[in-house]
Protein backbone atom coordinates (compact mmCIF):
# COMPACT_ATOMS: atom_id res chain seq x y z
CA UNK A 1 0.00 0.00 0.00
CA UNK A 2 1.48 3.40 -0.97
CA UNK A 3 0.76 6.94 1.25
CA UNK A 4 1.52 10.18 0.43
CA UNK A 5 2.69 12.45 2.79
CA UNK A 6 5.04 15.30 3.11
CA UNK A 7 8.61 15.75 3.89
CA UNK A 8 8.46 16.47 7.65
CA UNK A 9 5.54 15.37 9.28
CA UNK A 10 4.35 12.22 7.49
CA UNK A 11 0.92 13.46 6.95
CA UNK A 12 -0.49 16.28 4.30
CA UNK A 13 -1.28 20.21 6.13
CA UNK A 14 -5.00 20.29 5.38
CA UNK A 15 -5.89 23.26 3.08
CA UNK A 16 -7.64 25.59 6.03
CA UNK A 17 -3.90 25.58 7.70
CA UNK A 18 -2.16 26.36 4.42
CA UNK A 19 -4.79 29.12 3.40
CA UNK A 20 -3.98 30.40 7.03
CA UNK A 21 -0.28 30.51 6.83
CA UNK A 22 -0.11 32.08 3.43
CA UNK A 23 -3.09 34.82 4.52
CA UNK A 24 -0.73 34.99 8.22
CA UNK A 25 2.65 35.79 6.03
CA UNK A 26 1.06 38.13 3.56
CA UNK A 27 -0.44 40.06 6.47
CA UNK A 28 2.95 40.40 8.38
CA UNK A 29 4.65 41.44 5.25
CA UNK A 30 2.41 44.01 4.27
CA UNK A 31 2.30 45.07 8.35
CA UNK A 32 6.31 45.19 8.90
CA UNK A 33 7.28 46.48 5.62
CA UNK A 34 4.97 49.25 5.83
CA UNK A 35 5.93 49.84 9.44
CA UNK A 36 9.84 49.10 8.66
CA UNK A 37 9.85 52.06 5.62
CA UNK A 38 7.67 54.50 7.45
CA UNK A 39 10.73 54.37 10.31
CA UNK A 40 13.64 54.21 7.44
CA UNK A 41 11.54 56.79 5.55
CA UNK A 42 9.81 58.99 7.21
CA UNK A 43 10.81 62.47 9.13
CA UNK A 44 11.30 61.82 12.93
CA UNK A 45 9.20 64.69 13.78
CA UNK A 46 6.20 63.43 11.39
CA UNK A 47 6.67 59.56 13.07
CA UNK A 48 6.14 61.42 16.66
CA UNK A 49 3.15 63.01 15.96
CA UNK A 50 1.85 59.67 14.74
CA UNK A 51 3.73 57.60 17.48
CA UNK A 52 4.97 59.37 20.73
CA UNK A 53 8.27 56.95 20.94
CA UNK A 54 10.23 57.66 17.76
CA UNK A 55 10.64 61.28 19.12
CA UNK A 56 12.42 60.12 22.45
CA UNK A 57 14.75 57.71 21.18
CA UNK A 58 18.18 58.12 19.10
CA UNK A 59 17.94 57.87 15.53
CA UNK A 60 19.67 55.25 15.04
CA UNK A 61 17.81 53.25 17.20
CA UNK A 62 14.22 54.35 15.09
CA UNK A 63 16.16 53.16 11.87
CA UNK A 64 17.55 49.62 13.57
CA UNK A 65 14.02 49.10 14.52
CA UNK A 66 12.87 50.13 10.83
CA UNK A 67 15.85 47.55 8.83
CA UNK A 68 14.98 44.90 11.19
CA UNK A 69 10.86 45.58 10.63
CA UNK A 70 11.66 45.03 6.80
CA UNK A 71 13.81 42.37 6.64
CA UNK A 72 11.46 40.46 9.16
CA UNK A 73 8.34 41.07 6.83
CA UNK A 74 10.53 40.49 3.21
CA UNK A 75 12.09 37.15 5.20
CA UNK A 76 8.62 36.18 6.34
CA UNK A 77 7.05 36.07 2.34
CA UNK A 78 10.06 36.46 0.10
CA UNK A 79 11.37 33.30 0.42
CA UNK A 80 8.36 30.85 0.66
CA UNK A 81 6.92 32.64 -2.70
CA UNK A 82 10.08 32.56 -4.47
CA UNK A 83 10.91 28.75 -3.10
CA UNK A 84 14.37 30.01 -3.16
CA UNK A 85 16.05 29.26 0.44
CA UNK A 86 12.32 28.64 2.07
CA UNK A 87 13.59 27.83 5.27
CA UNK A 88 14.56 31.43 5.83
CA UNK A 89 10.78 31.76 6.00
CA UNK A 90 11.21 30.17 9.17
CA UNK A 91 14.30 32.04 10.62
CA UNK A 92 12.25 35.44 10.25
CA UNK A 93 9.41 34.14 11.67
CA UNK A 94 11.84 33.83 14.63
CA UNK A 95 13.15 36.98 14.54
CA UNK A 96 9.69 38.68 14.09
CA UNK A 97 8.49 36.56 17.50
CA UNK A 98 11.35 37.74 18.81
CA UNK A 99 11.47 41.28 17.28
CA UNK A 100 7.31 41.67 18.87
CA UNK A 101 8.82 40.36 22.58
CA UNK A 102 10.88 43.20 22.56
CA UNK A 103 8.75 45.49 21.43
CA UNK A 104 6.10 44.76 23.96
CA UNK A 105 8.87 45.00 26.53
CA UNK A 106 9.97 48.14 25.39
CA UNK A 107 6.44 49.83 25.08
CA UNK A 108 5.19 48.81 28.34
CA UNK A 109 8.58 49.89 30.24
CA UNK A 110 7.40 53.06 28.82
CA UNK A 111 4.24 53.31 30.28
CA UNK A 112 2.55 52.58 26.60
CA UNK A 113 0.23 49.71 27.04
CA UNK A 114 -2.03 51.26 24.43
CA UNK A 115 0.25 50.09 21.71
CA UNK A 116 0.73 46.81 23.14
CA UNK A 117 -2.26 45.48 21.15
CA UNK A 118 -0.94 45.27 18.05
CA UNK A 119 2.49 44.07 19.26
CA UNK A 120 0.29 41.24 20.43
CA UNK A 121 -1.21 40.40 17.16
CA UNK A 122 2.11 40.46 15.24
CA UNK A 123 3.43 38.27 17.90
CA UNK A 124 0.51 35.62 17.27
CA UNK A 125 0.94 35.66 13.94
CA UNK A 126 4.63 35.77 14.04
CA UNK A 127 4.67 32.87 16.31
CA UNK A 128 1.60 31.11 14.22
CA UNK A 129 4.21 31.52 11.01
CA UNK A 130 6.95 30.33 12.92
CA UNK A 131 4.79 27.02 13.93
CA UNK A 132 3.16 26.25 10.70
CA UNK A 133 6.04 26.87 8.34
CA UNK A 134 8.65 24.87 10.73
CA UNK A 135 6.61 22.00 11.97
CA UNK A 136 3.59 21.32 10.20
CA UNK A 137 3.82 22.61 6.30
CA UNK A 138 7.17 23.78 5.27
CA UNK A 139 7.49 25.02 2.20
CA UNK A 140 9.37 22.81 -0.42
CA UNK A 141 12.35 24.10 -1.96
CA UNK A 142 12.53 25.16 -5.96
CA UNK A 143 14.12 22.25 -7.87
Amino acid sequence: MTTTSTASSGSPASTPLRIGLWTAQTIVFVLFTLFGGMKLLMPVDKLAEMWIWPGQVPSWFLHLTGMLDLAGGIGILLPAVTRIQPSLTVLAALGCTLLQIAAIIFHLSRGEAAVVPLNAVLLALSTFILWGRNQQTPIAPHR
